[in-house]
């Protein structure tokens, strides 16, 4: 028990520590994240650069500060905006059923037709690079999740006693949605889109690193990944850095993740609503 406290609370720190790091981030920055220097190209690990400089003598280091809010913040809109998006359908088709359930439920079908980073490619490659593009390309391929979650969820509760009571009682649907339905729904909600953020910035760094997503010198990991490729047996910290705060921060995204799902986990066995 005290194992798991602590782990909790040190996932709970390092998710804190990282979105602090990542709110400051053009405050602690040494260095202008785009500016060239080539005079100090290629520099090692010093007391002056703490991660050493790129390809066109950029400080490292503030270019990882700066494409973590450009990663982790792009993220976090497209999380929103599917929220936003898929949430509000999930509860209607699941409430209100019949033929609007089924028709909303064959478009998630559609959308959920191609696996998620197939259909994301496809759709930023139709639309060409940049991060609007990007962030609607992965929207289309992300609501679907959280309609169907929401709608599962509303499927489920609406066929449980206390809510058959509420309607014999005469509680109007809005209040049923809003006092038991959207209560539940956000609890399953929030432990989806924490892990999902993990995959969404993998998904963020992968379309930048082909070169669909964030274009030089915005400062992004995925696209710094692939600016250093050529320079790997030269300066393979160029590579390693980036590669190692992408998979980091999708641990740390996981791991709270996993303490949200065994928060409501206990709150719903022990009756909480």
């Amino acid at each position: 028990m005290i194992n798991r406290l602590r782990t909790t609370n040190s996932v709970i720190l390092l998710m804190g520590l990282f979105l602090i790091a990542i709110i400051i981030a053009p405050f602690i920055a040494p260095f202008d994240p785009n500016q060239v220097n080539m005079a100090d190209r290629l520099k090692p690990v010093s007391l002056e650069h703490f991660l050493g400089t790129d390809h066109l003598g950029r400080d490292v280091f503030s270019r990882i500060l700066a494409g973590a809010q450009t990663t982790v913040g792009t993220s976090f809109l497209v999380l929103a905006i599917s929220l936003i998006l898929g949430v509000p359908i999930g509860l209607v088709s699941g409430f209100v059923g019949g033929r609007l359930d089924r028709i909303l439920m064959r478009v998630v079908d559609a959308f959920m037709a191609f696996p998620d980073y197939i259909a994301a490619i496809i759709l930023s490659g139709l639309l060409g690079p940049g991060i609007v593009n990007l962030v609607f390309a992965i929207v289309m391929v992300k609501w679907v999740g959280y309609a169907r979650l929401a709608r599962s969820t509303v499927l489920t509760e609406k066929q449980k006693d206390y809510i058959l009571i509420a309607k014999v009682n005469g509680v109007g649907s809005m209040n049923i949605l809003r006092r038991h339905m959207i209560p539940h729904v956000l609890g399953n909600v929030m432990v989806l889109a924490t892990l999902d953020a993990g995959k969404i910035i993998l998904m963020i760094a992968s379309l930048s690193y082909i070169g669909l997503g964030a274009q030089p010198p915005t400062p992004e990991w995925g696209a710094m990944l692939n600016e250093a490729k050529a320079f790997f047996y030269n300066a393979p910290h160029l590579m390693l850095i980036p590669g190692l705060a992408i998979m980091v921060i999708v641990l740390v995204f996981n791991l709270f993740g996993d303490y949200l799902r065994d928060y409501y986990d206990v709150k719903n066995q022990n009756g909480g609503r």
